[in-house]
């Protein structure tokens, strides 16, 4: 139990924190398109969150090193709560002080929101090396589960109080987070533990690049995360163009690419990594990954939708995993907070690029960010199963 209970209590404030988040995501492409935004306008709106989790991720990660994890965690969860509030409130105007409004929610959301590099240094501080990814899938797990709740309480939100219903219920969600984690989370960092050197910005990106095989790691990371951006994006407005489906009807969609997501996350990362290793797994499921968005596009009934979106989920859900648990397992001990935290902010610069390329060619073809992303995803799976596939897990020379 003493293990269990740590990841238990991280998983609950991951969990909430993301209920929150999945929410207002699947709504965000339709508010901005309400408010007048087209084209790449929209994939800013999307991509300027992303864009600040890269500013603020290193620097999160870097501080947990030296004064914990709980007050980053508490910090940032708080200030989801007013980013989410802000949301609701875009929602009582129209035009361009509503779309600038929406953005400026996004902006302090993604400022306050760069905690999952810190989250998983937690797991990291909980876990030990042989059970590290299947600690990461518990953070996998939570974004599927959020993704499941969210959408839907956002759906529900939306039919029950209008535009702003979703924020201002994601607001209090987040709020009750912030109320539950001050009791119950715990700082997992010992006291006495070695300090990370301080380095400056550029240099811990410079110096965990350079780490063996980290920074190969962090690339393929960017590459998936790029591929499922772009999908993510575009997938509301596929399913209003394909399938004629609307706000309510788009969130069930996201509940059910979760629940997908969850199921081989909760349950069967830690089974899949013993019996494969992540090695295998990072290079098989981005294979994965990149059929099931070639099919994406030409998905023309709710049935075969469904069957490629849940393709898809199981590919990306089944990837991240394994992939920050080898990153954490080749990063030093006293590291893992920077470390991680650098590797997130490669995630989120595939958050910034990813949408605005996505919808901009989208807005070309409707096909072809979906068939750009799938050549992505595999020529990610072939490098990684070059270089990592037929070895074991151990550290790099």
């Amino acid at each position: 139990m003493r293990q269990r209970s740590p990841l238990l209590v991280i998983f609950l404030t991951v969990f909430i924190d993301l209920v929150g988040f999945g929410i207002c995501l699947p709504l965000l492409p339709k508010y901005a398109s309400r408010y007048g935004a087209v084209g790449w306008e929209i994939g800013a709106a999307m991509g300027v969150y992303s864009l600040m989790q890269l500013l603020f991720a290193p620097l999160w990660g870097q501080w947990s090193d030296r004064v914990g994890r709980r007050p980053v965690l508490l910090i940032s969860v708080a200030g989801s709560a007013v980013a989410y509030a802000l949301f609701g409130v875009s929602a009582q105007f129209t035009g361009a002080t509503g779309f600038w409004i929406l953005v400026g929610s996004r902006v302090f959301a993604g400022a306050c929101g760069a905690n999952l590099g810190v989250a998983s240094a937690y797991i990291a501080d909980v876990t030990t090396p042989e059970k590290r990814s299947k600690g990461m899938g518990m953070i996998g797990m939570a974004f599927g589960l959020g993704f499941i709740l969210g959408p839907v309480i956002g759906s529900f939100a939306f039919s029950r109080f209008g535009l702003s219903g979703p924020g201002w219920v994601a607001s209090a969600i987040c709020a009750s987070n912030f109320l539950l984690a001050c009791f119950v989370l715990k700082e997992s960092r010992v006291p006495g533990s070695a300090t990370a050197p301080r380095r400056p910005r550029f240099q811990q990106v410079l110096h965990v690049l350079a780490l063996p095989g980290v920074g190969f790691l962090v690339g393929i990371y960017f590459l998936a995360t790029f591929a499922f951006t772009s999908f993510e994006t575009t997938l509301p407005l596929l399913l209003d163009l394909r399938l004629h489906l609307d706000e309510q009807h788009v969130g069930y969609v996201f509940a059910y690419c979760g629940l997908m997501g969850a199921l081989v996350q909760g349950g069967g990362i830690g089974r899949l990594v013993k019996s494969f290793g992540e090695r295998s797994l990072i290079g098989g499921s981005l294979v994965v990954v990149a059929v099931s968005l070639a099919l994406i596009p030409f998905a023309g009934t709710l049935a075969s939708m469904l069957a490629v979106l849940a393709l898809f989920a199981i590919g990306s859900g089944v990837n991240r995993a394994p992939t920050m648990g080898l990153i954490s397992q080749w990063s030093p001990a006293e590291e893992q907070g920077a470390t991680l935290g650098v590797a997130q902010s490669a995630g989120t610069l595939a958050r910034v690029l990813g949408p605005v390329f996505a919808t901009s060619l989208y807005k070309i073809s409707v096909p072809a960010p979906y068939l750009f992303c799938a050549a992505v995803a595999l020529v990610a799976g072939i490098l990684a199963a070059r270089r990592l596939m037929g070895s074991s897990s151990a550290k790099p020379a």
